[in-house]
């Protein structure tokens, strides 16, 4: 069995993960998750000064149970284009795209849950 390498994290990697962990609604082991970490890594970060999130940045002005609109852009596209792209072109029936912060790209086509993608995006967006 292969040894996993340990993850050396940057005292500013530290602070993002554990400010996380102030946002309404989500728990240390979620936060940990997303990171493939112990979560009793993240309790030590928490206990120690130099990682501690500012109480007043962590204030959320929006609650995650309150529902909001997010920003579309209907772009027409045609259906064939010519152009050189790594994206096949898609069907318009059933398909949703949505382009993320840092240049990802999520393509859902059919039936999908709306909380599952819900929280794939913003796991996606952190």
């Amino acid at each position: 069995m292969a040894r996993r390498a340990k993850r050396l994290w940057t005292d500013e990697e530290k602070r993002s993960i554990c400010f996380q962990t102030t946002a309404a609604g989500v728990s240390v082991a979620q936060v940990a998750r997303r990171y493939a970490m112990n979560a009793n890594i993240i309790f030590k970060w928490l206990r120690d000064p130099r990682y501690v999130p500012d109480p007043e940045m962590a204030v959320d002005d929006v609650s995650t149970d309150t529902p909001c609109f997010l920003p579309v852009e209907i772009v027409d596209r045609p259906r064939h284009d010519n152009t050189s792209s790594t994206i096949d072109p898609v069907p318009a029936q059933n398909a949703i795209e949505i382009d993320i912060a840092g240049g990802h790209r999520l393509r859902i086509i059919g039936g999908y849950d709306p909380e599952a993608l819900a929280r794939l995006i913003r796991g996606l967006s952190a």
